[in-house]
């Protein structure tokens, strides 16, 4: 299978280096372009416009960390910043609209109710991407 285009949400997590990482590799191998999404939820109380600086701060010093990533990594990386009342529509939505051919996702080790959660995005994506999509799960802490 061949990839010309493949995004990889990022949070901000120790993962997404990682995940940066892996894409780089994938992304060499087939000459593909990598593009790196950040989404910014807001809340249902504001509307999808609102002005969140802070947020938007934070999430451009994520996205330069991506792109510090991929330059060390000897690859080009293309970011976008999207606010979104929920991530997992938005990443599937830009994966149709920019015809992505692979997604690579991180997953942080988390725990909810003394289980291994995937919380909500990863599952919806898992279920409604357009195109295959890699998972790199951090190691479980000690």
């Amino acid at each position: 299978m061949e990839f010309h285009k493949i995004l990889v949400p990022v949070v901000g997590s120790e993962v997404d280096v990682e995940t940066i990482k892996l894409a780089c590799r994938l992304a060499r191998k087939e000459k593909a372009k990598i593009l790196a999404l950040h989404v910014i939820p807001i809340e249902r109380s504001l509307p999808l416009d609102a002005e969140l600086a802070g947020e938007v701060r934070k999430a451009e010093n994520i996205l330069t960390q991506a792109e510090k990533t991929a330059l060390a990594q000897g690859c080009e990386i293309e970011t976008d910043l999207l606010q979104a009342r929920n991530a997992g529509p938005s990443i599937v939505d830009e994966a149709v609209e920019r015809e992505i051919d692979l997604i690579v996702m991180g997953l942080t080790y988390k725990r909810q109710f003394g289980q291994f959660s995937m919380g909500n995005v990863t599952p919806y994506v898992l279920k409604n991407a357009p195109c295959p999509v890699i998972l790199y799960q951090q190691s479980q802490p000690e």
